[in-house]
């Protein structure tokens, strides 16, 4: 009887282990891997591992309770309940992918359970007599302890497997980078361009390569491959010989990131869309985040050159250290300009000027004068550093569709359309958003989280957001009470008629509450932000 006990316990002990650590891989790989910022994440979340927390505690107590045999049919209960918690099959917006990292990950992971399992065997075994282990073993517990500390304790084994892997992952790393590095150096004549940027610089890259795809075989990374590995798969994967130019998408959420990313990509110029805060949480504060984009200026050699928003008020303020910046913008000034925007629900008609007084008229299925100063932005580079003509540049420019989840226009029919602007949100991002969606004679309904990332400020910046959509929205769908109250606060202070504000617990609730709305006019839902599945 004591042996089928101790296994069973063991089989569901180690169940739950399975379960329970699979889904917290899948929160480090959501978290890039980043033992600091998982650590955080985990502090964030602390809720969810009280509970193991507990029965830690409580098998602890066995040694001095000594009420061993009764309480391991409670703990089994417990640990089954941690399996059926965390079973698979849960949908998320972004699953879990089996790379070769989390394979090496998971091979070390389940070598610190066999040690902790062998660990409780040996123990027992030492605490009784040999002859005995049998009867004495399964009745002793330390042996109970050390077998459920294996799931109680999963939470801090999985970035421990990351920890012990670092030294083996940084050379695998190393090593493809490495390829990639020899792969661009056998390419002489590839022209190399890096985007970076708070905001904007998937948009820009997407334009860009619209733009100089007409003319020349162009590689962009594709989706948000802007990590130093994803430039690597990139290169490694897609490029060739016949490409021409490289756009290469650098993201940073820390320090000197975008100087790694130029060390691989050593790109010839540069675009740095915007700076603004975002990511302050691993930033620190607005002057890293500034001094980190502009790394890509520093690393354009005298013959290469970067292109800069000129309306962005941070970038203005740096630029003055950069003489041979080329400013693109809307604003007086700047060396590439748009002007006599005209904006409707149908799209946006802008005219461009270029340094040298040349001008012509550009008309795009875009929405709104946000998506008008990425444009003009691609149109400066396109014309200005690849030579290629204005006017060939308005064809182009009018066949470029939405990028997928940034103001996407999404007709669904039944009288409802949808602006998708999902994939990420920003303050700027957001008023840009609300003014799109201010540009429909419709009933106008907000469903959003709030922005996230945003450190020190985000609760004052979401608290501006609210008053933003009270001034731009007939109805406002909050998505999670707990993250939206700033924005829930800000509604309600400027006025806003609170029955026309509902807060729901999961995205499809939201969806719901926004077609059961009744009204006579067309439905225009603005989709701000989706915040990934590690919040």
């Amino acid at each position: 009887m004591n042996i089928a006990l101790f296994c069973i316990y063991a089989v569901i002990t180690l169940i739950s282990v399975i379960f329970l650590s699979l889904r917290e891989f899948h929160m480090l790989q959501l978290n890039g891997y980043k033992t600091p910022e998982h650590s955080w994440w985990m502090k964030k979340n602390f809720r969810r591992y009280v509970f193991p927390l507990i029965c830690l505690a409580l098998q602890f107590a066995m040694i001095f309770t000594g009420a061993t045999m009764p309480m391991v049919g409670t703990f089994c209960l417990f640990n089954l309940s941690i399996a059926l918690a965390n079973k698979p099959g849960k949908k998320f917006k972004k699953p879990f992918v089996y790379t070769a990292r989390v394979k090496r990950m998971l091979v070390t992971f389940f070598i610190l359970i066999a040690l902790i399992f062998g660990a409780a065997v040996i123990v027992g075994c030492q605490r009784c007599k040999c002859d005995e282990w049998k009867k004495e073993l399964l009745t002793d517990p330390l042996s109970y302890i050390l077998i459920g500390s294996a799931l109680y304790l999963t939470p801090v084994l999985v970035p421990l497997a990351n920890l012990i892997n670092k030294p083996i992952e940084t050379a695998v790393q190393h090593w493809y980078i490495n390829d990639a590095k020899k792969k661009l150096a056998a390419c002489p004549d590839l022209h190399k361009v890096g985007i970076t940027g708070s905001y904007g610089k998937t948009s820009m890259k997407f334009y860009l390569s619209e733009l100089l795809s007409s003319q020349y075989e162009t590689l962009k990374t594709p989706e948000s491959f802007n990590t130093p590995m994803g430039v690597t798969i990139t290169v490694r994967r897609d490029l060739k010989p016949t490409h021409q130019y490289f756009i290469c998408e650098m993201g940073a959420r820390r320090v000197h990131e975008i100087k790694e990313l130029c060390g691989i990509a050593d790109p010839h110029d540069g675009i740095i869309t915007s700076v603004g805060p975002q990511h302050l949480e691993t930033f620190g504060s607005i002057e890293n985040v500034v001094n980190t984009k502009f790394e890509l200026a520093d690393h354009i050699s005298a013959l290469g050159k970067v292109y800069v928003n000129g309306d962005n008020e941070l970038i203005r303020r740096k630029i003055a250290d950069y003489p041979k910046a080329v400013t693109y913008g809307t604003s007086e000034g700047c060396d590439w300009r748009a002007t006599d925007i005209s904006v409707s629900d149908r799209g946006t008609e802008f005219t461009v000027t270029s340094p040298e007084g040349n001008s012509c008229r550009y008309s795009t299925k875009l929405l709104g004068e946000h998506s008008v100063l990425n444009l003009t932005g691609a149109i400066a580079y396109a014309s200005g550093t690849a030579n290629i003509p204005m006017e060939k540049l308005v064809l182009p420019v009018k066949r470029i569709a939405g990028v997928p989840h940034r103001l996407q226009l999404l007709d669904k029919g039944n009288g409802v359309t949808f602006i998708d602007d999902a994939y990420n949100s920003n303050p700027s991002g957001c008023r840009a958003a609300l003014a799109v969606l201010e540009l429909f004679d419709a009933c106008r309904i907000l469903v959003t989280p709030g922005m996230v990332e945003l450190g020190a400020k985000q609760e004052e910046l979401n608290y501006e957001f609210g008053q933003e959509a009270a001034r731009s929205c007939d109805y406002i769908v909050l998505v999670g009470k707990n993250q939206t109250q700033p924005i829930y606060n800000g509604i309600r202070d400027s006025g806003f008629d609170m029955d026309r504000v509902y807060v729901a617990d999961s995205l499809n609730e939201a969806l719901e509450k926004v077609n059961a709305y009744q009204t006579d006019r067309k439905k225009i839902v603005l989709l701000e932000n989706d915040l990934p599945d590690n919040y």
